[in-house]
């Protein structure tokens, strides 16, 4: 970088304001080619950076050099990035940005209030929010001319991840059980509660010792068919049954007998006879999903290879 455009960025870090009495507010952190990235940006960066990590680490999340190098090296790559989208004069339009906007409302069905009052939640204006998404386009756009057009996934690689992960394209989980039922009425008495629960927990005992669970189904549930079908529940998947009794068999092996199970209803002893797992979708009809799934992490990892080389050879100086 010429002397000139060094003693530009540092003058133009100077005149940046200051309160009265205080230090100056920012400094030069690094120079990107003949674009500067002052302390400021890198601060308000590891503040997201931290804000990210939280959850998933404390400790680095407390870590403040840490962050700040995290920080400085988004920044840089952003850096890069935006300069490589001028020098190829990517352009995205207003009628673009309005475009992905209704799209995103839409989506989420959202009205226009909605959405603003959903990005004041996140210390975002609808104006901050706009430019981010045109940025967001145009790195898309940059990607697409750049790396995902010179990125392709062939047959035998999605046979290979189809074989390799026969496990993700199962079919459903089907479960067969049993139900012993107690019924408990919306306005029940605290008295009523307590007499049924203790017929339930005699009836629970009675079950794990080993009585034929078919017959105490005949014997005590509430639900009529009992009588005739022991309680069977037939065959069901997930979202076929209420929220509490989902919960109780998936966590159970067959021939397991559950704890109580309340619900809105009342109180449940649930047995579960069986759980099966459908066979492996068939390749042509996940392929499409595969082929995706392929393209998408290729091109996020040509993507990050591409960003490494746009660094080696940019002229980056870092304070």
């Amino acid at each position: 970088m010429s002397t000139i455009v060094k003693a530009l960025a540092i003058i133009a870090i100077a005149l940046l304001p200051v309160t009265a009495g205080a230090e100056l507010i920012s400094g030069i952190a690094a120079i990107v080619n003949d674009d500067v990235i002052t302390t400021y940006e890198v601060e308000k960066e590891a503040a997201l950076v931290a804000k990210e990590m939280e959850k998933r680490s404390p400790a680095e999340a407390a870590d403040k050099t840490a962050l700040s190098k995290t920080a400085l090296n988004r920044l840089i790559d952003k850096k890069l990035i935006e300069q490589k989208i001028k020098e190829l004069d990517i352009r995205v339009s207003e009628e673009e940005v309005r475009q992905s906007i209704e799209d995103v409302k839409k989506q989420n069905k959202l009205t226009q209030e909605a959405l603003v009052a959903a990005l004041a939640a996140q210390g975002l204006t609808f104006d901050q929010y706009k430019t981010q998404l045109k940025e967001q386009l145009e790195r898309l756009r940059l990607m697409s001319q750049e790396v995902r057009a010179k990125i392709q996934v062939g047959e035998r690689e999605m046979r290979e991840y189809y074989d390799a992960n026969r496990a993700k394209y199962g079919e459903e989980e089907f479960f067969h059980a049993r139900q012993i039922y107690f019924k408990i009425g919306k306005d029940a008495p605290v008295s009523e509660v307590e007499r049924v629960t203790a017929k339930a927990v005699k009836v629970l005992q009675e079950a794990k010792s080993g009585k034929d669970f078919a017959e105490l189904a005949k014997k005590y549930s509430d639900d009529p068919a009992a009588a005739k079908d022991g309680g069977d529940l037939g065959t069901f998947k997930k979202g076929d049954m209420i929220p509490e009794i989902e919960r109780a068999v998936d966590t159970m092996k067959p021939g397991e007998i559950s704890d109580l199970v309340r619900t809105p209803a009342g109180i449940h002893i649930i047995k579960l006879e069986e759980r099966t797992k459908g066979k492996a979708k068939p390749f042509e009809e996940v392929k499409a999903e595969i082929e995706d799934f392929l393209y998408k992490k290729k091109s996020e990892d040509r993507f990050n290879q591409w960003v490494t080389d746009l660094r080696k050879g940019a002229a980056i100086e870092i304070k």
